[in-house]
Formats: structure tokens, sequence, C-alpha cells
């Protein structure tokens, strides 16, 4: 073996240690990187804003993977931890969804019903009620006669409020008289009521002018004496 072989075979040799070097200097890196990182999990994260009390569905969340140790113990991992959820505070776009910012909705007692009725959104509702509310529910209705007198009633006190819905334009195709409240836009509010205070509402939001609502103090409850559910005007005179 000449100068020139001998030349060769030790370049050939360095280029292998060298190669050999690079390949576990990339093994170490990956090595680095998977104790760092660690495995992936599944999170979700927000497509868009979320108000309070709404109901959650799956629509409203984009599925990513990121490295569990990135993750914090209350991050949701499956859709099914949001069924029958709803937001308890502002959710917004592109946070991760967690557990403490969602909370049961509000179930039904026993001989209770859910009933749900279009209020008007600037005078019944003024996002202010929320599932959880307690409310008292004003209809007001008009004389049915040039002897009677137009007449405002409490017609349930202390409702539950179990939903509250999207803001919805009405109809303007309805008739007068399906539209006597004059309102643009409506919100659907569902309440827990036992059958009596159910049939009142319907009965309200059947044949009343308006009905309104009026939030009831956390903690506190409504007690009204007979003479106290209903007013007239002269009543003040």
């Amino acid at each position: 073996m000449n100068a020139r072989q001998r030349r060769g075979v030790i370049l050939l040799v360095l280029s292998a240690l060298a190669a050999v070097g690079a390949f576990a200097g990339v093994l170490s890196v990956i090595r680095d990187v998977n104790s760092k990182v660690g495995p992936e999990v599944t999170a979700y994260r927000l497509k868009d804003d979320i108000q309070p009390y709404q109901e959650l569905t799956a629509d409203r969340f984009q599925r990513i993977s990121m490295p569990r140790r990135w993750l914090s113990a209350t991050a949701v991992t499956s859709l099914s931890q949001i069924r029958g959820k709803i937001a308890v505070t502002r959710l917004e776009k592109g946070s991760l969804l967690q557990t403490d910012m969602i909370v049961d909705r509000p179930a039904l007692l026993a001989g209770q019903q859910e009933i749900a009725i279009m209020i008007d959104a600037s005078t019944g509702v003024a996002g202010k009620i929320d599932p959880g509310s307690r409310v008292n529910i004003y209809a007001t209705f008009k004389a049915q006669n040039d002897k009677g007198k137009d007449e405002s009633r409490v017609i349930v006190t202390n409702a539950r409020v179990l939903d509250v819905g999207k803001l919805t334009a009405l109809d303007p195709d309805q008739s007068s008289d399906e539209r006597r409240r004059n309102a643009t836009e409506a919100v659907p509010i569902t309440f827990a009521l036992d059958t009596a205070d159910a049939q009142r509402v319907a009965y309200a939001e059947s044949f009343a002018e308006h009905v309104r609502l009026a939030l009831v103090a956390g903690g506190s409850q409504t007690t009204l004496t007979p003479g106290d559910r209903t007013y007239t005007l002269d009543q003040d005179r």
C-alpha cells in the first residue's frame, strides 16, 4: 500500500468516525428533547369567545396535541367532560379549556318541569339574568271591556332560570296579535316550575300584553300577600 492509498484509508476511517459522532449527537439531542417534552396528549382550544352561562358544544372547540408536562391538571382532554356543562365565566378565543371554567347545567328538582318562553330582550332580560338566577315573572293585561281596568299581575315568584338562549329576531310577518309586545328581538328563557306555575306562565305568554322578568337578589326570596299580586293604576290615586 503506497502513501496515497494509506491517506485514502485514513480519510475514510475519519469520515466514518465523524458520521458516527454526528449520529450519536443527533440521538443525544432527540433523547434530551424527549426527556424535556415527554408524550403528547389531547387538549381543546376555543374557536371563538363564549359568553357566561352558555351551553358548551363540541363544534366550539379545536382539538390540538401538546406535551403532557405543559398541560395543567385541570385541562379538558375529552369532549365527554363538557356534556351537560355551561361556561361559568366568559371564555376567550384561543384559550385552553379547563374544568374549572365550566359547571353543570342547573337541573330540575322533583315535581318540576321545564318551560321556555320568549322574553323581550330590552325590557325583560337586559343581559343580567343567567342560569341559576331567581326571578319574579310579571304580566300586564288589557281590560276586557270599557268597565274593566288594565292590570299588572305577579304570576310567579322566585322562578328558577335553567337556561338563557340566544338573541333571536322576531318574525316580521307575524300577525299584530302575535306581535303585541312590539319587540323586534327576544331571548328564549327556560324555567324550572311546578305544574301550576307553568300553566300561569303559558297563559301569560299567550294572552298578556307584556311579560317581564324582575331579578331577585341572590339569597333572598320574594314573599307576597294576595293583595300584592295585582296592581291597577287607580291604586295610586
